[in-house]
């Protein structure tokens, strides 16, 4: 089974006009509500590609059973750990620019989180787990690293789509996959990244720091993979954008989706930027069909051999 954790679900109300006015009255043209968060991203994808997926994370009132309701339609299996608060919602403004108004979520209590940290002592070996999100301000700092401490005893592999810190403090546990973009790698060593050869040496430090594979996302220029086996260059498919929220989260889950399948990572990094740039090419997140038109049109090359 493919687990993803979203420590902070959300509903994600999108509103759509041709333009926003801040001070003023805004007519909205188009109104909709989706379960919203990194990890639920993840796992909707992932059953996209026919690929078992079960969410966890914290939920709570109304809001939380709608996104179990969601989910369950799109199915999704969840294990969701219930909690007193009221899951938030985030406004998403589509418009002559692209605006956000996210809430910060309710308060975990310790018991709470006990019974999260149960969830990942029954797992097995041959599950896969995808931490996904950063740490609401209400938990430990280091919740990433005390929860891949437990899958690591376990023997379970999982994958990392986090802040830098927390990336960084897990590093030593041998995340089979992490996720930065340039920006994210470039802070991590204090330095500009602008292209893929200059990130190369970076990622490879991460690798070298305990990473199986990393991979850099350059949005429109396409990603970088680097793992022990060398460097591989891959462009994003031609497309236009339509909406950049989840085409991260479609990335890691391509990649993590073609793991399970059977592919070798620097295949399933194809299928990754393929699975990227088709939610970024359509309202929502990406259907099997859409990805499946785009692969052909990821190219990978190899830039390095160590």
């Amino acid at each position: 089974m493919i687990y993803t954790l979203t420590l902070n679900p959300s509903i994600d109300y999108y509103v759509t006009l041709p333009r926003f006015e801040p001070g003023q009255v805004n007519r909205v043209e188009e109104a909709k509500q989706v379960a919203g968060g990194k990890g639920i991203n993840v796992a909707i994808v992932l059953k996209n590609y026919d690929v078992e997926a079960k969410a966890l994370g914290f939920i709570g009132g109304s809001t939380g059973e709608f996104i179990k309701r969601e989910l369950s339609e799109r199915g999704v299996l969840t294990d969701f750990t219930p909690i007193g608060g009221e899951t938030r919602i985030n406004v998403k403004i589509r418009a002559d620019r692209e605006s956000e108004l996210n809430a910060a979520g309710p308060a975990v209590k310790e018991a709470e989180l006990r019974d999260l940290m149960e969830r990942f002592e029954q797992m097995a070996g041959d599950d896969i787990v995808v931490l996904a999100g950063s740490i609401p301000s209400s938990l430990p700092h280091d919740l990433y690293r005390r929860i891949a401490e437990v899958l690591k005893r376990k023997g379970v592999k999982f994958a990392l789509d986090t802040t830098k810190e927390a990336m960084l403090e897990v590093l030593p546990l041998h995340p089979f996959f992490i996720k930065p973009n340039h920006h994210e790698l470039g802070e991590m060593f204090d330095v500009d990244i602008t292209s893929k050869e200059m990130a190369i040496p970076y990622a490879k430090k991460l690798v070298e720091q305990g990473a199986e594979n990393v991979v850099i996302s350059f949005a429109g220029e396409g990603a970088l993979l680097v793992n022990r086996h060398g460097a591989y260059s891959a462009s994003s498919p031609k497309g236009q954008l339509v909406n950049s929220v989840g085409a991260g989260d479609s990335l890691v889950a391509g990649f993590v989706a073609s793991i399970a399948l059977g592919r070798r990572p620097e295949e399933a990094f194809r299928y990754a930027v393929a699975t990227g740039s088709a939610s970024a090419y359509t309202f929502g997140l990406c259907t099997k069909e859409d990805i499946m038109r785009l692969v052909d049109d990821v190219h990978v090359t190899e830039l390095i051999q160590s």
